[in-house]
């Protein structure tokens, strides 16, 4: 009898392994669909002043050449559904390898009607034009993007006069009582730029692919930049449960600032998990594809 009811347990002991492990299964499945294909609107709020006014930016990034229905007309559908003042595209829309800029391109045509869009560059445009696609800019350009690459634009939308810039290098800081160290500050040319971005009353905002870009160095305590808006680190790629992002580019394992807003020092960092991912030894996971409104209060 008693042998026969150890038989018993141990039979009830395996179905339950059992079914939790098809749980597992169906919810590892079921999160790496759902990293690939649902698109999440995500709304965030920013104060930079005194909340009086508002400017809604739409901020998309790490596209990687997916697509969200033919011809990423979901996706277009979505973000014209939010209203934007803005549409910020963030960088790495395509891959380096890419065949063609044929989906960014036909992106920005369906957009360009909705809002001003506004293209910074990222490591995967910088490939794609060091393997021979120089005209990439241009392409961008010609369907209806201003693309900002250590360049700026001072602009007006919904009563609040904007300084919108975009810089893809390592902004660093310079250190003021030592003066300029080539070896440990901004490159002289970012330099430079930094220094007549911020010699503005307006608001100041900067597209800036890698948000490793602020806050490596002494980025986010020397510029005067009222909020940093960055993509690249896919929300840590792998989320996990109660730890969050697992990888994050430069900053490494389980890295702070891969997805939602931060206060870093003197400005305010905002990271989208973007939209998609190239290829890589970890797959997207837990991590649905998102499209950022940002609300700015100024």
């Amino acid at each position: 009898m008693e042998s026969e009811k150890k038989q018993r347990n141990r039979k009830w002991i395996w179905k339950i392994l059992l079914l939790l492990a098809v749980i597992l299964l169906i919810y590892v499945i079921a999160s790496l669909w759902i990293s690939y294909n649902l698109l999440l609107v995500q709304d965030y709020t920013v104060t930079l002043g005194q909340g009086e006014k508002e400017i809604k930016a739409v901020v998309i990034g790490d596209l990687h050449d997916n697509e969200f229905g033919k011809e990423n007309q979901e996706l277009a559908e979505k973000i014209a559904e939010t209203e934007p003042d803005l549409i910020l595209m963030d960088g790495d829309m395509l891959n380096g390898d890419s065949d063609s800029a044929s989906i960014p391109v036909e992106l920005i045509k369906k957009l360009k009607d909705v809002a001003p869009i506004y293209y910074a560059l990222g490591n995967h445009e910088e490939n794609y034009m060091k393997q021979g696609n120089e005209d990439l800019i241009q392409e961008l350009t010609n369907a209806g993007a201003v693309v900002l690459e250590e360049d700026y634009v001072d602009l007006e939308t919904g009563g609040v006069e904007i300084r919108l810039g975009g810089l893809y290098g390592y902004a660093f800081g310079t250190d003021t009582k030592t003066g300029y160290n080539e070896a440990d500050d901004a490159p002289k040319e970012v330099r430079e730029f930094l220094e007549e971005f911020q010699n503005t009353d307006r608001l100041k905002i900067m597209m800036s692919h890698r948000p490793d870009s602020f806050i490596f160095g002494d980025a986010s305590k020397v510029w005067d930049i009222d909020l940093v808006i960055s993509a690249h680190d896919h929300g840590g790629q792998v989320v996990l449960p109660f730890l969050g992002g697992l990888y994050g580019g430069d900053q490494g394992w389980f890295p702070k600032y891969v997805h939602g807003l931060y206060q870093k020092d003197n400005m305010q960092i905002f990271v989208t998990s973007g939209l998609g991912t190239n290829k890589k030894a970890l797959p997207r996971f837990n991590n649905p594809p998102e499209i950022a409104v940002l609300h700015i209060m100024v």
